[in-house]
């Protein structure tokens, strides 16, 4: 028989996600959850587009064209399927500041230029771009705009009339609440009551009630009061269409104008993104996890949300996003597909054009209320908390306050600002600490070890007496080139005078070194089989990971072992857990952990199933650069597979097999033995009389490989053109070929075999020399007692001569 070619894991087959998803196509066909979804979402947004534009001062069908354009033109074009998009409280600063220095018609074309400036970046494929913004200064942004928002309304739910800026609405509160205008206040109070006590109501009865949304309860509620009692308040006004102002040259100084667009396009573009992210995993938590559901394409996410602000400018409506508020009802109804959006913007043209009378009952104060209580809850408790947990809260309260008072665009760049210089305040924060304990001295290093630090480290080393036992932890993820310099210089230094050094810490392996190891002459070969300490260099003190999956350890140079009266106690193995998994979350997550959420939306389907050693030298996503998702494995000692009706009532192996082929339908089954392999050892020494220990009943699975080994003592398998180094070699070859033979045995197995849907693959792995050998023919059907052709280049031949 014969063994080939270096292994190669097969290929995964890639698995095709829809660009649509249910829903989408050629023919226009929404399911039934998109229709209803959608009713949801046009109840929301019908009332907070007219509120929005009501506090921006824009003509009141302005937040009507831009709802309905966010929900046909972006819910067509955009890259997230089920993000709702329109009016968005977070630009009615902006959008007010324009219409007041430039008018109306200005405003629209400035919306237009923002929409192309979009479309351009998206060109240049910079979407993700928009992420790297600290999310303080996003959180901090939204919640200056809230404010900004909740002071203007605050003055025309009291029956006055908002000022131009926050800081004149605050100025000119305590007079607006000495003539407070009382059917106002009343109206706007049943509306605020409603949108607050809504989502609360108890009980079945409630659980029924919360099906309607709230702000049309609220702003319903309020307009029925109103008419009925017969109120003289302010009342939506929605001019004949016919008079609808649509967008004129830009009039205005360009560096205002530029100002402008520039503003318009950051804010929509952030909140756009920012909510395309967070719907997706809105989806992956929902019950269904999202199936067949595309995640969100950003840079056509950004394409569409420019498509759509050019054709709400064009047609005189209010700047378009990405809305956190509808686009979560969306998701929450069910929905699955972009049918939902789209829909939800028809409903909006409906509206517009036959519920006019319906609509001009509706008193300005009920939804300045609305928008009130929207600005509130911008300014959001769970997010203050997460930027004080995070240590940003100066960079959230100064954008914050930057918004306030100034203006949005600079409030964004002070908070920046203030990010950077934060950062560049952490990256010089290094805290070094020196001690002595048990006569070695400890040298502690918090922080980032660049060149900054480089004095205080320097005067550190160099308090060390000479000759002294030296433990060096750092504590940092990042060291510079003048720090290491500095640190290996000390370090050889520090050895050549006859002290002995020790680098621990994330960022450090393990060096140590003695006057024995510095020295001309010195013991190359101790007794003890540790050798000499190597010189420090680059790749002792920077770990050097072998792939992105493993959360790769410094390895640490055994010791010596210690004298029989030392009572060293062993290093803890619960410190090394944690100390491993607390790297995996701070390096190996982030690069791992949009994968794995794909993975956790739409279940495993892996290609294979490799059973292989429980042996701790074989790490399966090493030597088959695999990750997440690409292997179904199954490990024990030895690598064993029972034949069926011998499981003596361990059937945790067969239950691997069936669930592997009939449920995953996996392609491929790989079993894989390797070199030195203790199991195959004990089989080789296992005597007739040793008791029935677990261990021993286990292994009399691997008596067949025993057997057949010993009917062919001639017969021994070749490896690369030489002969297996020892009989333990020979039988952990012999191993391979005989589980593949116990695989056939099982019924699942031979039925996949038999209709040409499942291979078979033998590998054996040499542990000491890296190196991994495949079965040549374990794919062919045929025994394994015939000569095989290799794929060349044969690497490994097992031969029976």
């Amino acid at each position: 028989m014969t063994l080939c070619t270096p292994a190669r894991t097969p290929n995964r087959p890639r698995v095709q996600r829809p660009h649509s998803p249910p829903g989408g196509g050629r023919r226009f066909r929404p399911a039934g959850a998109d229709v209803s979804a959608s009713i949801a979402v046009f109840l929301i947004a019908l009332p907070l587009s007219l509120g929005i534009a009501l506090a921006t001062g824009a003509p009141l069908q302005a937040g009507l064209v831009a709802a309905a354009v966010g929900g046909l033109v972006a819910g067509r074009l955009g890259g997230s399927p089920l993000q709702v998009s329109g009016p968005a409280a977070g630009l009615t600063v902006v959008t007010a500041e324009l219409i007041q220095r430039y008018g109306w018609r200005t405003t629209c074309a400035i919306t237009v230029l923002a929409g192309l400036a979009q479309l351009g970046l998206a060109a240049l494929k910079v979407a993700r771009s928009a992420l790297m913004v600290s999310p303080a200064i996003v959180h901090g942004m939204v919640a200056g705009i809230g404010v900004t928002i909740a002071l203007a309304q605050l003055h025309i739910v009291l029956g006055g009339t908002p000022q131009s800026s926050a800081v004149d609405n605050a100025l000119g509160l305590p007079a607006q609440l000495a003539d407070v205008a009382p059917a106002s206040l009343a109206i706007s109070a049943l509306t605020v009551a409603v949108l607050l006590g809504w989502p609360r109501l108890p009980g079945r009865a409630g659980a029924w009630a919360r099906k309607a949304p709230a702000a049309l309860v609220g702003v319903g509620g309020a307009t029925v009061l109103a008419v009925a009692a017969g109120l003289s308040l302010p009342r939506v006004d929605l001019p004949s269409w016919s008079s609808h102002a649509l967008p004129g040259l830009p009039e205005g100084p360009v560096l205002g104008i530029a100002a402008g667009v520039l503003t318009i396009t950051l804010v929509t573009s952030v909140q756009s993104l920012l909510s395309a992210v967070a719907v997706d995993k809105l989806v992956a938590a929902r019950p269904d996890r999202g199936r067949g559901i595309p995640r969100a394409d950003l840079d056509r996410e950004l394409a569409g949300q420019g498509a759509a602000n050019v054709v709400s400018g064009a047609l005189g409506g209010l700047p378009v996003a990405g809305v956190a508020v509808r686009s979560v009802a969306n998701v929450s109804a069910g929905a699955v597909s972009r049918a939902s959006t789209m829909l939800h913007g028809l409903w909006i043209v409906l509206a517009s054009l036959f519920l006019v009378s319906a609509i001009d009952l509706i008193p300005l104060a009920a939804l300045a209320a609305l928008v009130m209580v929207v600005g509130i809850q911008m300014v959001s408790i769970t997010h203050i908390r997460t930027v004080t947990r995070h240590r940003e809260v100066v960079v959230y309260a100064v954008t914050l306050t930057g918004v306030v008072l100034v203006g949005v665009l600079e409030g964004v760049a002070l908070g920046i600002a203030v990010a950077v210089a934060v950062a560049m305040q952490r990256l010089a924060r290094t805290r070094i600490t020196r001690e002595e304990r048990d006569g070695r001295h400890l040298l502690r290093v918090r922080g980032q070890l660049t060149f900054l630090a480089v004095p205080r480290l320097s005067r550190a080393l160099h308090q060390i007496p000479a000759g002294a036992d030296v433990i060096v932890e750092l504590d940092g993820s990042f060291m510079d080139h003048a720090a290491y310099e500095t640190l290996n210089d000390w370090t050889a230094g520090h050895l050549a005078h006859g002290g002995a050094v020790e680098l621990t810490g994330p960022t450090g392996g393990r060096i140590t070194g003695s006057p024995a190891a510095s020295e001309p002459g010195g013991d190359a070969d101790a007794e003890d089989g540790t050798g000499p300490a190597p010189r420090p260099g680059a790749e002792d003190v920077c770990c050097r990971p072998w792939t992105p999956w493993h959360n790769h350890q410094c390895a640490e140079r055994p010791a010596p072992p210690p004298a029989p009266a030392a009572e060293e106690p062993p290093r803890p193995t619960a410190h090394q857990l944690a100390h491993g998994i607390g790297k995996f979350q701070r390096n190996t997550a982030p690069l791992v952990r949009e994968e794995l959420a794909r993975l956790a939306r739409e279940g495993q389907s892996p290609s294979q199933l490799f059973l292989t050693c429980a042996d701790s030298r074989l790490v399966t996503s090493m030597i088959t650069s695999s990750g997440p998702g690409d292997l179904f494995t199954v490990r024990n000692v030895g690598n064993l597979v029972p034949l069926p009706g011998e499981e003596s009532g361990d059937d945790s192996v067969a239950a691997a097999i069936e669930y592997a082929v009939d449920v995953l339908r996996v392609q491929s089954i790989t079993v894989c033995g390797h070199s030195g392999c203790g199991a195959m050892q004990a089989l080789l020494g296992a005597g007739p009389d040793e008791p029935a220990t677990p261990l021993r009943r286990w292994l009399r699975h691997g008596r067949p490989s025993l057997e057949r080994m010993a009917s062919r003592r001639h017969a021994w398998a070749r490896i690369a053109g030489r002969l297996p180094a020892d009989a333990v070699e020979q039988l952990c070859l012999t191993n391979v070929v005989q589980q593949l033979e116990h695989l056939r045995a099982y019924e699942s197995v031979a039925r996949r075999l038999a209709d040409g849907s499942l291979t078979l693959h033998g590998m054996y792995f040499h542990v000491g020399e890296a190196q991994a050998y495949l079965l040549s023919d374990a794919d062919e059907g045929r025994g394994y007692d015939d000569v095989f052709h290799g794929v060349p280049p044969t690497v490994l031949a097992a031969r029976a001569s």
